[in-house]
């Protein structure tokens, strides 16, 4: 480069050493920039800067000012970033990480910059030094030749390094090399074009060598850049990138999100199932997020606790120096004082009433810490790009007076162009980093909340979970922890709104300086409008979240409660509760609604106002003062920057307060006292060595403010003991059970146990799950153990009936097997599990006498799997005698009771009973058995297996609709809407925005009058015109938005009733089995979920979507107007922004149908759990459980992630559209600058500027619009269910009917489901009025199934039943079934009042109420209550004992008095006491009607005028009991086996 050189040689000169001096000396800043600029001329050799480089049409900079700061700048990133990147390099190496292809490409690059750097170098000194020195220069190469080499040579070294260190961090590439790269070859371009330019002037390259290895160098610097675009991972970080490509992707990938493109072009071809979906990042997962929370929330919630506790000791405090000041006053003031005493007295209960009794305040806290990291990380990446934001309107300006003042080069307005897409480039990258970070936070924190919910409700004390029902945590789950994510989302902008605002006046008062306080002012007076606004919608919210908990309570009762609920034909009182309920919820809805439509209209208003407000100040003040199109569309784009923050403000301040009603029930909930189990122990050197578990004065109470149920037990009982408590319903059994396995609040006393625990409730918990899952209940299997128990429960049998044996599965609550099953079932989990102390509650009141004996013998008795265990618990067992009580245990074995209780007699009566036969059959239950026992081996016990048997599934999988979401759809709910509301809603919307582009257009006519009023004033009324139709367009824009709005509101109102009326209607009327095989967290999802988006979310997506839609449309065709040239772009940029948004909508709908549909799990798996709570505690099966709802919330988590990335994925694209509109909006108004207005040109860039988010937005909501839309979609698909029979037909039978209660079975046949075979084969039998008939058979025999057909529960396959020769399949369901009254296995109560649950309807007085009640032997009970008949029955009846629950129901048969009814089992849960005297009532109050009994023991249908015996659905003996015990049959066997003699049958 000698003539280069020789140019540096001379410049210099021109500066002088001496001068340098001088200059630095010098303190005035233009003085130091000479200075500064001296100094680099000569260490260049060549001037740094001069403004003629770029005073010419073809620009260029300055070879000094290139090779000092374009090489600084890469250079100098690299060393500040080099600490964080060499950390590694100085721990131990790795052993077996081996070099990768890729990594020794990049250290080969590095080496031969390194090369050509030391090239450089030499080169130099031989020019300066050798003996080639050119003697034609007299001074040396300048400093910078030798420095630039040398500082290379170090980065390369550097570079080095940085590869071997990432190596053996195990990491991908890093972020920090490659925006090195990008900078290196940003900035060499610079240098290459002037080496270009100057080898084009001198016809041949100045200096061949540094030319030469200048173009080699940047070629190296290209492909080092391209390399570290890919990624360079381990063997076996790429096996795992193929189960999560994130894990591989590379920096460039990372920022595009183009990693997630091969999971959308696989959406696209075919629908998304769950199993396409990747594995979630380890710090995504469930066990990862609530760990860290967990840690976080101990630590808020006990500091929370510390503080709340001292508050309280010191308010006692105060009050006690109150009072002790009180008893030191003189005498004469102790009149005053008692009135201030008595004034104290009166406050202090609302004192203490404010004192809260839960901590508050820490649930965030505990957050904050938490997510401190992803937090600050937003921040970073919300306030560059904050700050980028606002460079547009500056770039905008320069555009502007670009167009204006032609003397400026055109080269100027293609570098804004450039610029204005850069920026916005910039602005897209950092945005969506920033949006990732706020929706990654939102799902963590949901998923946190989820879990700590979760588990929360496995520890609860029952005191606690009393205060919460299970409407109200399934809320907590659902609505509360969605409101945390939504807040989430757009948390930063309580910072960066304000911020956004400030920054944005600033700006402004440069454009129209003081004016702009009018503005601001505005916005000031506003705010406080819009706090008024929120708090009354706070308030509004909070009421609404009541009605909300109360509807999704009655509903989950209705769901439970939904087959006694048929029995009765309640369903028209239950809807009528919810519909009433939902009344009321939908009322405070439209009020919040039509408060939010004025806050919208407030909000709209607001940068018009302003605008209007700050231009009209800014006319009026001076008259010189012309608004010209660089002031206007400045200003208008700083404004349109403010309406974002304006607008988001009020909504995140919604958002926030919708969160704080969130925040307080959490709090409470996740706040309040865990299960006390310190009361008991395990401690294996308490009480004698020969107890297993130890009563010491115990005392326990359900509540610690009631009565205690269990008090002062002292009891010893010795391991291998088997011990029976007996007693009248209602006498603490169950509670003494509980208090043992630690459910009940200690109030003094402990408990002491040796060993682990089993339990068999009295009311049988089943998964919904196999057969066989059920019995290991998370242990291994192990064959030979597991036939026994089956045998051992007589379950051989009943899995010969189920269609794929004991891998059937069993639905919710296991609704599919009879009572007893599922009672041996519950029995052979416990027996299975192998523990050392079983606790059985009344396992055998729902099995056959025969097969209890059975149970008896093979698991309970002396020689049964149990008889090595520690002890078992029996409460009121059927079949029990004295006898066997000793039978397993030595001579001097006892029963631990208080002497004076009834039990005992309980017990002698019941001996007594059973003392006619003291043999065993020991053969006799073998009968039943033998096919079982020789069949054993055809029950299939492996696992895995592929082909599924018919029936063998019984929940099926959850329906999913695949592709688009159906127009009719859509159509179907504007038709719920309304069409009137439709069309106006629409119509408002069109002209709002014909407004917005009228008075846009307007201003920009308006600037123009700039260039007529040049030297002359500016006329008054010219002026005032401008500015009131300015202004009345403006009204006009916010009137048609709030006209809009309260249109949407009332029309979205109607929508919402009617399609929850419509899915709660068609609920009620699908037939049983429905929800047998659907579970009960499906349909709640239907109703707390898909309700909650159509109220809430579908109307602001519909209302987005539409503003969105209409802006898009209006900016085009502004844009088109102002520069026509760029409809030549828009028609290209059109099809690829359809495209990404086809390609994009396809993939995010499907995994928003598979969010709601992995989401239904969460809330089944919930539910059942907490119906299963005492079970699993007693198991100590918690931590499977909780691991069991982290895989499921992992299921639902990949949804919610890739619905994640699939947005910014298309956000980053779209952004990119929108790039490039801004750029060729940009471009054409350059080119055409001659033929433009500044007017139009500022109008085109300010409309594109804004198009980005316009664009974004308008895919966002059409993809929202259609995801919420599936709402609809699922709840349609509930309202399109077949329904039963109609409850009324016109063929209804007389008022009178039926009046003899004659019943006649005619061939009649019913199956379950239709792929399954008959229950019931050809039934043929008739009953005479007023007969008893008792209906008798093994468990499975179809003995229920008999009573459901007479309810219709389940419909005919063949065949008829005639009532009083009327076929009940010709009249309607509740014409038939409001005739006949079951009293059903299981007793389901309704929370409501007793009144309720006896007469939902009212039907009757209160002296019937009391008369009923009297003779099902509750008159004293409910007497002795406080409230009587109006006493609250809780959620499921859980405060009454399972006893009094059975005798509820039959005070509700008495009560209705019907012709016909039907005992099914009625009196299993009730003592033998008791039995008899309901039994006697029955024959005295029901002697008139006919009677059908299904009964387990034998004694209490002895006195039928016939009995029925059935077995696999077949009537195989019916007759009297006398002549069935003499033909010595079926059951006679069962007979002999109860220990029932046909004497003792004559005796009855």
């Amino acid at each position: 480069m000698g003539t280069q050189t020789s140019y540096f040689l001379v410049s210099s000169h021109f500066i002088g050493e001496g001068c340098c001096e001088v200059f630095i000396l010098s303190t005035p800043p233009r003085e130091r920039e000479q200075a500064m600029s001296s100094t680099l001329d000569e260490y260049c050799g060549s001037t740094f800067w001069n403004d003629s480089y770029l005073d010419r049409p073809d620009p260029d900079l300055p070879v000094c000012l290139e090779q000092t700061v374009l090489v600084w700048i890469p250079l100098g990133f690299l060393w500040v970033c080099a600490p964080w990147q060499l950390p590694p390099l100085f721990s131990p190496k790795q052993r077996g990480v081996r070099n990768s292809k890729l990594y020794l490409v990049k250290q080969a690059l590095a080496c031969l910059l390194l090369l050509t750097s030391a090239i450089g170098l030499i080169i130099t000194l031989l020019e300066d030094y050798s003996d080639f020195r050119d003697p034609t220069p007299e001074t040396l190469n300048p400093l910078v030749l030798y420095v630039n080499p040398s500082i290379y040579a170090a980065t390369w070294l550097m570079v080095l390094l940085v590869h071997e260190s990432r190596k053996r961090a195990n990491d991908k590439n890093s972020p920090y090399l490659f925006v090195f790269w990008l900078l290196s070859v940003l900035c060499g371009v610079f240098t290459l074009q002037t080496l270009i330019r100057l080898a084009i002037r001198e016809g041949s390259p100045p200096d061949l060598p540094r030319f030469s290895l200048f173009c080699i160098s940047y070629c190296l610097q290209w492909i080092s850049f391209i390399v570290s675009c890919i990624s360079d991972v381990s063997s076996e970080v790429k096996a795992a990138a193929k189960k999560n490509p994130q894990l591989s992707a590379s920096f460039l990938s990372e920022i595009t999100f183009h990693w997630f493109s091969s999971m959308m072009l696989k959406g696209y071809r075919k629908p998304l199932e769950a199993k396409h979906l990747w594995e979630l990042n380890d710090v995504d997962k469930t066990q990862t997020i609530c760990t860290k929370f967990e840690r976080h929330m101990m630590q808020g919630l006990k500091e929370a606790q510390r503080k709340m506790e001292g508050k309280r000791n010191k308010e006692i405090h105060k009050e006690t120096e109150q009072m002790n000041g009180f008893s030191r006053s003189t005498s004469q003031d102790i009149l005053v004082m008692e009135e201030k005493t008595r004034k104290d007295k009166k406050k202090k209960p609302e004192k203490l009433k404010a004192t809260p009794t839960v901590p508050v305040g820490w649930l965030v806290l505990s957050m904050l810490k938490n997510y401190r990291h992803i937090l600050i990380k937003g921040v970073i990446f919300k306030l560059l790009h904050d700050t980028l934001m606002f460079v547009n309107p500056q770039l905008l300006k320069l555009m502007v007076s670009f167009t204006e003042d032609m003397s400026v080069y055109q080269w100027m307005g293609y570098l804004y162009a450039v610029l204005l897409f850069v920026v916005a480039l910039f602005q897209s990258l950092l945005l969506q980093q920033y949006f990732q970070c706020c929706f990654l936070l939102g799902m963590r924190v949901r998923t946190a909340i989820t879990a700590a919910v979760y588990k929360k409700a496995l520890t609860i004390s029952n005191t606690a979970r009393k205060e919460s029902t299970m409407g109200e945590i399934v809320n907590l789950m659902a609505v509360d922890a969605q409101r945390f994510n939504d807040v989430t989302n757009f948390i930063h902008l309580l910072w960066s709104a304000p911020l956004q605002i400030l920054v944005g006046v600033v700006f402004l008062w440069q454009e129209l300086g003081p004016s702009v306080l009018a503005g601001l002012a505005i916005m000031i007076l506003l705010i406080p409008i819009n706090g008024v606004l929120m708090s009354k919608i706070k308030d509004l919210q909070m009421s609404n979240m009541k009605h909300k908990d109360q509807r999704m309570k009655l509903m989950n009762e209705i769901l439970n409660g939904i087959k006694v609920m048929k029995f009765y034909a309640w369903e028209p009182s239950f809807a009528e509760q919810i519909f009433g309920i939902r009344e009321k919820e939908l009322k405070v809805m439209k009020k919040s609604f039509y408060l939010l439509a004025v806050a919208i209209f407030v909000v709209t208003c607001t940068p018009f106002m302003v605008t209007l407000t700050s231009f009209g100040v800014y006319l009026t003040v001076d008259p010189n003062n012309i608004l010209d199109a660089e002031k206007a569309f400045t200003s208008i784009s700083l404004f349109n920057i403010l309406r974002f923050p304006l607008m988001m403000l009020p909504m995140v301040i919604s958002s926030m307060v919708q969160a704080g009603v969130s925040c307080k029930r959490l709090e409470a909930f996740l706040g309040s006292e865990n299960l006390n189990m310190s009361a008991i122990q395990q401690d294996p050197s308490c009480g004698t060595l020969d107890s297993a578990i130890t009563f010491t004065e115990a005392t326990f109470s359900w509540n610690r403010n009631e009565t205690p149920t269990i008090k002062n037990v002292t009891l010893n009982i010795k391991p291998g003991k088997l011990v029976a408590v007996v007693g009248p319903v209602g006498s603490g059994k169950t509670s003494l059970i509980s208090a043992l396995l630690g459910e009940m609040e200690n109030i003094k006393g402990f408990i002491n146990i040796k060993g682990s625990f089993a339990y068999v409730p009295q009311q049988a918990w089943i998964q919904n799950n196999t057969l066989q899952d059920n019995i290991l209940f998370g242990l291994e299997w192990e064959e030979s153990r597991y036939q026994k128990v089956l045998e051992a429960c007589a379950l051989l049998p009943d899995l010969e009936l189920l269609p794929a044996g004991d891998q059937t599965e069993i639905g919710e609550k296991g609704i599919n097997l009879s009572g007893g099953q599922k009672q041996r079932v519950s029995l052979a989990r416990a027996v299975y599990s192998d523990s050392d102390i079983i606790v059985l509650d009344d396992p055998l009141s729902a099995v056959d006498a025969h097969v209890g004996k059975h149970i008896f013998e093979k698991v309970i008795g002396p020689n049964g799997l149990l008889k090595n265990k520690s002890v078992s618990f029996l409460l009121s067992v059927n079949v029990v005698t004295e006898e066997d009580l000793t039978l397993g245990v030595d001579q001097d074995s006892q029963v631990d009771v208080d002497p004076g209780e009834a039990i005992t007699l309980s017990l002698k009566r019941e001996n007594s009973e059973r003392a006619r036969s003291r043999k065993w059959s020991k053969s006799s239950i073998r009968v039943s058995l033998k096919k079982a026992q020789r069949d054993k081996n055809l029950v299939s016990q492996k696992e895995g297996q592929v082909e599924m048997v018919k029936g063998q599934k019984l929940i099926e999988k959850e329906t999913m609709e695949t592709g688009k979401v159906k127009f009719s759809i859509y159509w179907k709910y504007l038709r719920a809407i309304g069409w009137w509301y439709s069309l106006l809603i629409i119509l408002s919307y069109i002209t709002q925005n014909v407004a917005t582009i009228g008075q846009n257009l307007w201003l920009s006519d308006w600037t123009n009058d700039a260039s007529h009023y040049i030297n002359t004033t500016y006329p008054a009324s010219e002026r005032d015109q401008r500015l009131g139709i300015f202004g009345v367009l403006g009204v006009a824009q916010a009137v048609f938005v709030l006209l809009g709005v309260f249109l949407m509101a009332g029309g979205t109102i109607v929508a919402s009733r009617d399609l929850h009326s419509h899915l709660l209607q068609n609920i009620l009327h699908v037939p049983m089995l429905f929800f047998d095989t659907t579970p009960t967290g499906r349909i709640i999802n239907r109703f707390s979920k898909d309700i909650y988006t159509i109220d809430e979310t579908i109307p602001v997506s519909f209302r987005s979507w539409l503003s969105c839609f209409f802006g898009v449309l209006g900016t085009l065709a502004v844009i088109c107007l102002a520069t026509p040239y760029f409809t030549i772009v828009i028609v290209p940029l059109v099809v690829v922004y359809y495209f990404i948004q086809i390609f994009y909508v396809v993939t995010s709908r499907q995994l928003r149908r598979l969010d709601s549909v992995t989401r239904s799990p969460i809330y089944s798996h919930f539910s059942e759990t907490i119906l299963g709570l005492p079970v699993i505690r007693a198991y100590r099966h918690q931590a499977r459980f909780l691991a069991d709802n982290e895989r499921i919330i992992n299921e639902n988590q990949k949804c919610v992630f890739a619905w994640i990335i699939s947005n910014r994925w298309l956000a980053i694209r779209l952004e990119f559209l929108g790039n490039l509109v801004v750029f060729f909006a940009a471009l054409f108004a350059v080119i055409s600058r001659g033929s433009l207005d500044s007017g139009l040109v500022g109008l085109s860039i300010s409309y594109a500027l804004n198009v980005t988010q316009a664009l974004n937005w308008l895919v966002r909501q059409t993809s929202e619009l259609e995801t919420n839309i599936v709402a609809v979609e699922r709840v349609s698909e509930y309202t399109e269910l077949d329904n039963e029979a109609p409850w009324t037909t016109d063929h209804q039978p007389e008022k009178s009917w039926p009046n003899k209660g004659e019943i006649k079975f005619l061939d009649y046949k019913v199956r379950y489901r239709p792929e399954l075979d008959l229950v019931l084969h050809g039934i043929t039998c008739e009953i005479q009025p007023n007969e008893k008939v008792g209906i008798v058979g093994r468990t499975g025999a179809g003995k229920s199934s008999l009573a459901n057909c007479l309810f219709r529960i389940l419909e005919s396959a063949g065949g008829k039943i005639l009532i009083d020769g009327v076929d009940i399949s010709t009249i309607g369901l509740h014409d038939l079934r409001q005739k006949l009254s079951i009293i059903p296995q299981d007793p389901v109560l309704f929370s409501g009042t007793i009144y309720m649950n006896l007469d939902p309807f009212s039907r009757h007085t209160d002296e019937e109420m009391w008369r009923s009640l009297e003779l099902a032997h509750l008159k004293q009970y409910v007497a002795n209550l406080p409230d009587k008949l109006q006493h609250e029955v809780s959620e499921g009846g859980e405060n009454l004992s399972v006893g009094q629950r059975q005798l509820l129901c039959l005070a509700r048969a008495l009560l209705r008095k019907s012709k016909i009814l039907v005992l099914d089992e009625a009196t299993a849960a009730i003592d033998l006491e008791t039995d008899d005297l309901i039994q006697t009532t029955i024959r005295k109050e029901f002697t008139d009607c006919t009677v059908l009994i299904i009964a387990h023991r034998l004694h209490t249908i002895l006195d039928c005028t016939r009995v029925m015996v059935l077995d696999a659905g077949r009537i195989i003996e019916f007759d009297s009991p006398l002549k069935l015990l003499q033909i010595q049959g079926y059951f006679y066997n069962m007979a002999k086996d109860a220990g029932i003699t046909e004497a003792g049958a004559t005796a009855l």
